[in-house]
């Protein structure tokens, strides 16, 4: 099992092999610039052409006791290796955070990686994202674990698979944590390791983190994207949507209280942040966690009962850094394969479960 620590620049004696010092790209210091290139950054990646997945993940919709619109389903891109050989290789399950895609470079960078490993790769898109509205009366939030649950139900189900990880980033990095804290007293044999990369643990703080005037810039890129997809929403399914009233959401928060609690069922959003937070499962996790996490992410906060709590679990192995932005961690490239942008959090992560023990009686690690 990982030993607990955090990383600096001059990484400490007793880290493990794994966990080399983030060293940041230079000029790319500061956390926001950090964050935006690694956003902007363009990745030359080619991937081989994925498997589609269709999962119905909710019923139709009803109103006034009518189905008026059909079933919510997930669209998830699957690479698997060959049949002889898929059952024991690890699969990894990778979960896009907010407005992201199946097609977010992070997914794709860490696809290539894995596929090079010899993985299976399933890249979850969340409810109606990468293209999918139409296949979706319901909107995702940082809440639905469920739907990483229905993937990993299948998955096993339909390929006999005896070992599973789980990636996220940002809020996908929410929904897998609150997933593994959900199943903690008794997760399925084939869960292996779980992972977040500046996973959205702590809903509330981070909002609030969100709408200051230094990440505007963010606030209002997000916002511009979630207007959009409910003015498709509501062209799409006018009985659920026509009435929103876009002129009211002008924050993260607004959103939230006007979309995502109503919804979604929750009283407000308050209610919704706290309900949904993985933070609460911190003490209970119960398979290998990897949690890559910097403390100059522009806005995402991980509260200090948080970090206690993580430090706290044998089971999880928090990586700390004093640079690296949200989901970026950009370090020099390497001379020696040409490349002048190295993904560190990538390189971390995919180290950490190459170094992972496997339980050959069971095929899980």
């Amino acid at each position: 099992m990982s030993t607990i620590s955090t990383v600096k620049e001059e990484s400490p004696a007793s880290a493990p092999a794994w966990l080399q010092p983030f060293v940041p790209y230079p000029r790319l210091r500061n956390g926001h610039v950090q964050t935006l290139a690694g956003n902007f950054i363009p990745r030359r990646l080619t991937l081989p052409e994925p498997e589609e997945l269709l999962l119905q993940v909710e019923g139709p919709v009803m109103i006034d006791g009518e189905a008026v619109y059909g079933p919510s389903h997930l669209l998830c891109h699957c690479h698997w290796q060959p049949e002889e050989v898929r059952r024991d290789r690890l699969t990894l399950v990778i979960v896009h955070g907010l407005e992201g895609s199946s097609s977010s470079q992070y997914v794709l960078g860490n696809t290539a990686r894995a596929l090079a490993s010899g993985y299976n790769v399933v890249r979850m898109n969340m409810r109606s994202c990468g293209g999918t509205d139409p296949l979706c009366p319901t909107i995702y939030h940082s809440g639905r674990s469920e739907d990483v649950a229905a993937v990993v139900t299948n998955i096993i189900a339909t390929h006999g698979l005896t070992r599973i990880a789980l990636l996220g980033y940002s809020m996908g990095g929410n929904l897998v944590l609150k997933y593994a804290g959900e199943v903690a007293s008794a997760p399925p044999p084939q869960l292996a390791a779980v992972i977040g990369v500046s996973p959205l643990m702590d809903l509330a703080p981070s909002s609030a983190a969100l709408h200051r005037l230094s990440n505007r810039i963010y606030e209002q890129h997000f916002l511009r994207n979630m207007r959009n997809r409910l003015r498709r929403k509501a062209e799409l399914y006018p009985r659920l949507y026509a009435d929103v009233n876009l002129d009211a959401i002008r924050t993260m928060r607004d959103f939230d209280q006007h979309i995502v609690a109503r919804y979604s069922h929750f009283r407000d959003a308050d209610d919704y942040y706290y309900s949904v937070a993985s933070s609460q499962f911190a003490s209970a996790f119960r398979v290998p966690t990897l949690i890559i996490h910097s403390t100059d992410d522009p806005f995402i906060v991980m509260l200090p009962e948080t970090r206690a709590a993580l430090l706290a679990n044998p089971n999880v192995h928090l990586a700390e850094t004093t640079h690296g932005g949200h989901c970026a961690f950009l370090a020099p490239g390497e001379p020696a394969t040409g490349s002048k942008i190295q993904y560190w959090a990538e390189d971390t992560l995919h180290a950490w479960l190459a170094a992972l023990p496997v339980d050959h009686s069971s095929g899980a690690r």
